[in-house]
């Protein structure tokens, strides 16, 4: 569970204990997505009776946008390993920033383009490909 929402440098954030989700797959949320301000986030996905880890999130990582972005439930699971500040982006935001600043949204292509070659390789080391 979060702790109750606080501002840094103007922008909301929440405070994740270790071993908090901050969402599960399948959630359908509010429409916002997370930049890691401190702390360690951990992204899981579970592909039949098997939880794969697909990555570490630190500070300066986001997190939440593949929903955000695909107006979907969330594919994955991402829980704190240790105390974790995330700063909240709503989608208005993000959308706003994505339009404005080119470098932001090659950053986010890039960003996706590394999830799905991960997501794959997680998927041919479940399938025994």
């Amino acid at each position: 569970m979060a702790a109750p929402e606080r501002r840094i440098a103007g922008m909301p954030s929440r405070t994740f204990e270790r071993g908090a989700a901050v969402f599960r797959q399948g959630d359908v949320g509010p429409r916002e997505a997370y930049l890691v301000h401190e702390g360690t986030i951990e992204v899981r996905r579970r592909v039949g009776d098997e939880e794969r880890t697909l990555r570490m999130l630190r500070k300066g990582d986001l997190l939440g946008e593949v929903a955000l972005f695909g107006h979907a439930p969330h594919s994955a699971t991402a829980v704190a390993l240790e105390r974790a500040v995330l700063l909240v982006i709503a989608a208005d935001r993000l959308e706003r920033l994505v339009r404005t600043k080119p470098a932001l949204a090659l950053a986010l292509i890039r960003q996706l383009a590394r999830m799905a070659s991960a997501t794959e390789d997680a998927g041919r080391r479940t399938s025994g490909r």
